[in-house]
């Protein structure tokens, strides 16, 4: 009888110790790291689209609601994120950077918004005293309009301020540069230089010699050769800034479309990512493409890629994409049109891989399960692309690929409808179709008024079923997102011309500018499980910024600022008012 006692005390002392330690492992499965409260959630999740407060744990979203609801995953060393009313947002996402070059151009000079070639001479004059020990002046943001008649640069205006050390600028856009003798004698150009494939050296044509100014591959083939590769720590440094930016700026993940060359090509210079991690400096995640140059794919390139895929995969650095330059732009005549230029209809462009060359390619990439960005400006570029990732699909029985077109200034009205059918993301610069001075006095005259009704069509693009991802091409514009925003919410300058917005027709919705940048970036890169929307199991990336922008003129859109950015459960940008 009483062993029998005892027995059942031993039982119940069990017992209770074990509901005991139940209770307690479960109470530490739901006590949250973090909690952000009194705030104004913008989900991006059609479900919940609107909540108050959300519960982190282990980097990841615990829970989503009202702050009663959320407080019951407070603990005692839960720290709380008072967001004082202001609106939260998921992490934006941009679908397209350069991010070492543009990360290394911070440190170079900049033209951007200049207004005169005298201007660019001061600013490339004062750059050169400040930085004497610089073998080579470096720089970009020049444009077109600045160099009538034919929107190009002639050396002998940085030969009047530079006669004795090279300099070489990037355009605006990326795809010309401008040379000053220097430079050219440098990367042993002279008038017997042979044009290399994909590019032209520009030339005087009464004299053959070159002017200086250097359009698409001609720049990798014959100029940047010369240039010293940036140092290791040089190349460290410039990242820092450029994460620091990003995070700044919102942004918690970026799709790099490769360097401009193999010594600032991101992927190939992964060990430099790396190693910020392995520092805890690593605070923007990375998704990384190899950009792929023609005439064509090498065995050695493609076994390159595999191991990078293979290799990247987390959720912070990852790889298995690659790129293509199918052509150039509309400003210099050089993206590929299906009918000639209207302000010469000499030319019509042209592409830079041949279309067999590349079809093969595609096919090939599409089989293994690697996912395919072309840079397509021209209507003609992109019906190559399209019918070749159509080509693809149907070959190899694939489905889901989300290979994707970058940029798609102006697609056909045949094809529009055709990144619907076909599950073809539309990845697409907002910013890029600014009504500037740039658009108006070089682009509109090179395109023609009729293939300018389809101009950057995202509405077009997106009531046809595609899919729109949205970022900027940096360094080409700003890494800032919120005036990308406001450009595809209006499509005026910041002047409020043209009254009502250029091509009004094509403007989109703030909500779906919103889901460009977040949700649509996510599903973009294969990741629409785990980001681009803030619910329980994705990943705790977001932003809380300055403004409600749904209750602001579309016009503020692109002052608004990022008071904090969280990736991954962790403050990473914090504002001085936060």
């Amino acid at each position: 009888m009483t062993n029998g006692k005892f027995g059942r005390q031993i039982f119940l002392g069990l017992l209770v110790g074990f509901l005991s330690w139940t209770s307690f492992a479960e109470t530490k499965s739901t006590t949250a790291d973090v909690v952000l409260v009194h705030a104004r959630i913008y989900t991006v999740n059609t479900q919940q689209p609107w909540a108050e407060a959300l519960a982190i744990r282990e980097g990841k979203i615990l829970a989503v609601g009202t702050d009663r609801e959320i407080a019951r995953y407070r603990g005692v060393s839960t720290k709380v994120i008072d967001a004082k009313g202001r609106l939260v947002l998921p992490g934006f996402t941009d679908c397209h950077v350069h991010f070492l070059d543009a990360s290394l151009a911070m440190q170079q000079v900049s033209l951007e918004d200049a207004k005169s070639i005298s201007e660019i001479q001061q600013r490339v004059k004062a750059y050169a005293g400040a930085h004497p020990s610089d073998q080579w002046v470096l720089g970009r943001g020049w444009m077109y309009p600045l160099f009538p008649p034919n929107g190009l640069p002639d050396k002998k205006y940085l030969d009047e301020i530079s006669p004795e050390r090279p300099v070489y600028l990037e355009s605006g856009d990326g795809h010309s540069w401008w040379a000053n003798s220097k430079a050219l004698q440098a990367a042993h150009i002279t008038k017997d230089t042979p044009n290399p494939p994909g590019g032209t050296i520009v030339r005087d044509p009464s004299t053959g010699e070159p002017t200086g100014a250097i359009k698409e591959d001609a720049a990798d083939a014959v100029i940047r050769r010369a240039i010293p590769e940036p140092s290791r720590e040089t190349k460290l440094q410039a990242l820092r800034g450029g994460i620091k930016l990003a995070n700044q700026f919102g942004l918690t993940r970026v799709h790099v479309l490769g360097g401009v060359n193999a010594g600032r090509d991101d992927l190939h210079n992964v060990e430099l990512y790396e190693e910020l991690r392995r520092n805890g400096e690593l605070t923007l995640r990375f998704y990384l493409a190899y950009r792929l140059d023609p005439p064509k794919v090498t065995d050695h390139q493609l076994q390159e890629i595999i191991e990078a895929r293979d290799r990247y995969r987390d959720d912070w650095i990852a790889a298995g994409s690659v790129k293509f330059f199918m052509d150039g732009v509309i400003e210099t005549h050089t993206a590929a049109m299906l009918a000639p230029y209207s302000d010469d209809p000499s030319v019509s462009g042209q592409l830079l891989w041949d279309p067999e060359e590349y079809e093969r390619a595609v096919k090939e990439f599409d089989s293994r399960g690697i996912q395919i960005f072309t840079h397509a400006i021209g209507d003609r570029a992109i019906r190559v692309a399209l019918d070749s990732y159509a080509n693809a699909a149907k070959t190899n029985g694939t489905k889901d690929a989300r290979h994707r077109i970058e940029h798609i200034e102006d697609a056909s009205a045949a094809d529009i409808p055709r990144f619907g059918r076909l599950g073809v993301i539309a990845s697409m610069q907002p910013l890029h179709a600014y009504p500037d001075e740039d658009i108006f006095k070089a682009w509109l005259p090179s395109a023609g008024s009729e293939r300018a009704q389809r101009a950057f069509a995202w509405q077009s693009i997106q009531a046809s079923g595609g899919v729109l991802a949205f970022g900027s091409d940096w360094p080409i514009v700003t890494l800032n997102p919120w005036p990308g925003v406001q450009n595809a919410v209006t499509r005026e300058n910041t002047e409020g011309e043209p009254k009502g917005g250029w091509i009004p027709s094509e403007r989109i919705s703030l909500a779906d500018a919103i889901k460009g940048y977040t949700l649509n970036a996510a599903f973009a890169g294969h990741r629409e499980k785990t980001e681009g929307s803030l619910e329980p199991g994705k990943l705790a990336d977001l932003i809380v910024v300055s403004q409600n922008v749904f209750e602001v003129d579309p016009h503020e859109l692109g002052k608004t600022k990022v008071a904090l950015t969280m990736v991954g459960g962790q403050v990473v940008y914090k504002s001085d008012g936060f």
